[in-house]
């Protein structure tokens, strides 16, 4: 390989081997930390989990054709499901990032991990809290011209 400037599918990450769901969730309570001032209070007690796949019940109940087509889903304190929820609930949400489809989506685009798993989870919640595409593609945007800044 040539000194010669790395191109955008030359991204140096500072894995050795594919992220473990240890990695993500440090990296996601990073972004957590720094999420979009519109997100702010919504997401406090919001809880971060890792999963390698969908279970069965979730693959059934989103119709999924294959587990790697979701990537993060959000979970109400008060849902066993989406939709159905608990006759006791607790207030405990989470957001569950699925490890494979997310590093699966990586691999494929070429693109920062920090980035794609920010824009994951800006998504999901954008849609959990009922925010617009225009409204995700503005925080997004906001969140680019930041990076750009610190660079």
């Amino acid at each position: 390989m040539s000194v010669r400037a790395a191109s955008k599918q030359e991204i140096v990450m500072n894995f050795t081997s594919a992220p473990s769901a240890d990695d993500l969730d440090g990296l996601a309570r990073q972004i957590m930390a720094s999420l979009p001032y519109e997100m702010e209070g919504k997401c406090d007690d919001l809880d971060i989990c890792i999963e390698e796949f969908p279970d069965e019940t979730v693959e059934q109940d989103m119709e999924l054709g294959s587990p790697y087509e979701l990537l993060a889903l959000y979970h109400s304190g008060r849902e066993i499901a989406p939709g159905i929820e608990k006759k006791i609930a607790n207030d405990e949400s989470s957001l569950t990032l699925y490890r494979r489809p997310v590093l699966d989506l990586w691999c494929e685009t070429g693109e920062d991990l920090e980035q794609l798993l920010r824009e994951v989870m800006i998504e999901e919640l954008a849609r959990v809290f009922e925010f617009t595409e225009d409204d995700v593609s503005d925080m997004l945007r906001r969140y680019d011209r930041n990076l750009m800044g610190a660079i």
